[in-house]
């Protein structure tokens, strides 16, 4: 089977160096040989990741927005199934070859219909006492007679009628045997004698005008019983098997479409594992049937395979907190997480490789691994690592920068061809964020959620040439942060607009008052927006700030409702 794909994936609303990590640690797992590592993101790109893997012209990692489990991570697509015009032989058949005890019944355009289970085939092959009629009865087609038994075909009518027969083994004495129609003339038209060389019991059924007769043993048939069957157009076969066991397997060619369950338990391979486990408590179902809007058959799983782990993996970088993983990361398997930031709330079931470095860039980790490794990035993962690097150390300049950034961008700029100056100048110019996207999307572009011990607060970040384009859009740009701090129900919202040119910031805070009040740097003439002289990271100034505001103003611990009152 397939292994399962582990995605290396950043927080949401990615920046530089959550895509650039992603895609370059993805690529040292492929120079290992380790092929099952993809990268992926969980938000939109901006146009500073655009101009990094356009220069280098690499991909976009694919889109991940939602992690969860699902019936399609569960589900067998091999399906092992039969149709409406199958036969119950056929059914058993692939029951006892596969060791199922449930089957998917679908039409000739594969839409579900039903299922036949190892009960529905017991009910059918031993009915409830007294009802010998339906211990007789099989509804189906001569010729799926024939193909069940295998039967030697001498004389066939209409074989390929669909009805009710009834199968009779002639074995008494023949002034016992035609009072079984003696009341009941129409029975004879439907019964299946299955005898052996009795050749008054041949002869009889044939005055009496049986459907069919079955000899058994492979025995020969005298011509003029051959002659008589044709003249009166009663089918005539011979069959390999002794006549009790014909008789079975006769019985066994009725059609499933006459045996099968219509009451079956479907899904979309869309659904949540949590709610269709709730719902499975609920039902009696062997096999659980997993079909499209048209009720097409994808899939089928037990109530066992919802017991097994799903096999959905991810190595978190750039962040380690699950409050900015993608949507789900709680409910699958988390193999490793590499990261440049404080330490959050991602807590594991299992051991795992957690690499966490007092560094300027997630980037900068990633490249060093390559180093341990022996390993030379080729000269566009060298590239988009060091396009990671200088977004997040704004070109070394940031307070985050350490020796290792620059030693490492330096050794990237010798494999990628190109100098860190004159991609930072590719990255920085590449256009404003503020101008480029709707207020709405800049503050998602870069935010990210915090929880310090029961207050929830976002910050977000955009890096400027200058504070100019902000303040033509001040307005538009703080509606949407307020629109923004009331659909995630915050304490309160915050905006930090760099400008990479002076190393300086501008905050932007929309919330509660109490908290605006606390903060200690100047204001400007507008009441929400503070001057940050010398900010410029998010990582290791502002939020470190923020949370000891919140300490100092007897807030941290207590509830949002609170505060309200």
């Amino acid at each position: 089977m397939k292994e399962a794909p582990t995605y290396i994936i950043g927080h949401r609303n990615p920046d530089a160096d959550a895509i650039c990590s992603a895609i370059g640690y993805a690529a040292l797992k492929r120079a290992k040989g380790e092929t099952r590592y993809t990268a992926a993101r969980c938000g939109n790109t901006n146009v500073r990741i655009d101009a990094i893997l356009n220069r280098f012209n690499v991909p976009l990692p694919p889109f991940i927005g939602d992690v969860t489990p699902r019936v399609r991570d569960i589900m067998k697509t091999e399906v092992k199934k039969v149709h409406t015009q199958s036969t119950c032989k056929e059914a058993l058949e692939i029951m006892d070859e596969f060791d199922l005890r449930c089957l998917p019944v679908v039409d000739e355009n594969n839409r579900l219909q039903g299922s036949v289970s190892i009960f529905d085939l017991g009910d059918y092959f031993i009915p409830k006492p007294r009802q010998e009629r339906k211990m007789r009865q099989v509804h189906t087609s001569l010729r799926k007679i024939v193909e069940a038994l295998n039967a030697q075909v001498i004389f066939a009518f209409e074989p390929d009628r669909e009805e009710d027969l009834f199968v009779r083994i002639g074995a008494m004495d023949i002034r016992s045997f035609g009072k079984f129609y003696s009341d009941d003339q129409a029975l004879a038209g439907s019964s299946v004698i299955v005898v052996g060389d009795r050749y008054d019991i041949q002869h009889r059924s044939l005055q009496l005008g049986v459907r069919m007769i079955v000899i058994t043993g492979n025995l020969p048939v005298e011509p003029d019983v051959i002659s008589v069957a044709k003249e009166r157009g009663v089918s005539l076969i011979v069959s390999p098997e002794d006549s009790a066991t014909t008789s079975l397997i006769i019985r066994s060619a009725g059609i499933v479409d006459n045996v099968m369950s219509t009451k079956t338990f479907t899904v979309s391979p869309e659904e949540k594992l949590s709610v269709v486990k709730r719902k499975v408590t609920h039902t009696r179902a062997l096999a659980c049937m997993v079909v499209d809007e048209d009720n097409s058959l994808l899939g089928v799983f037990t109530n066992s395979d919802l017991l097994k782990p799903v096999q959905k993996s991810l190595i978190l970088v750039d962040h380690n907190e699950l409050s900015q993983a993608v949507a789900g990361a709680d409910q699958v398997h988390i193999a490793e997480i590499i990261d440049h930031h404080r330490l959050g709330n991602a807590g594991t079931q299992q051991p795992i490789l957690f690499i966490n470095s007092p560094v300027g860039s997630t980037c900068t980790i990633i490249a060093d691994l390559f180093q341990r490794e022996g390993i030379d990035p080729d000269p566009a993962i060298a590239g988009v690592l060091m396009g990671g690097i200088i977004s997040d150390t704004l070109n070394l300049k940031g307070p985050t920068t350490t020796d290792k950034d620059s030693e490492i961008l330096q050794w990237l700029a010798s494999l990628a061809g190109i100098a860190s100056d004159d991609l930072a100048d590719i990255i920085f110019s590449s256009g404003s964020v503020i101008l480029g996207l709707d207020p709405d999307d800049v503050i998602q572009a870069d935010c990210k959620l915090y929880d310090e011990e029961g207050v929830r607060f976002s910050v977000s970040q955009v890096e400027e040439l200058g504070y100019e384009n902000f303040w033509q859009r001040e307005q538009a740009i703080e509606e949407a942060l307020e629109a923004y701090r009331a659909k995630e129900d915050l304490l309160f919202s915050c905006l930090m607009v760099t400008d990479i040119y002076t190393q300086n910031s501008l905050l932007i805070v929309r919330g509660d008052e109490v908290f605006l009040d606390s903060i200690s740097y100047p204001r400007k003439d507008r009441s929400d927006v503070f001057e940050m002289t010398g900010v410029v990271s998010r990582k290791k100034q502002l939020v470190p700030y923020l949370s000891s505001v919140l300490r100092s103003s007897g807030m941290q611990g207590a509830s949002l409702a609170s505060m309200r009152a």
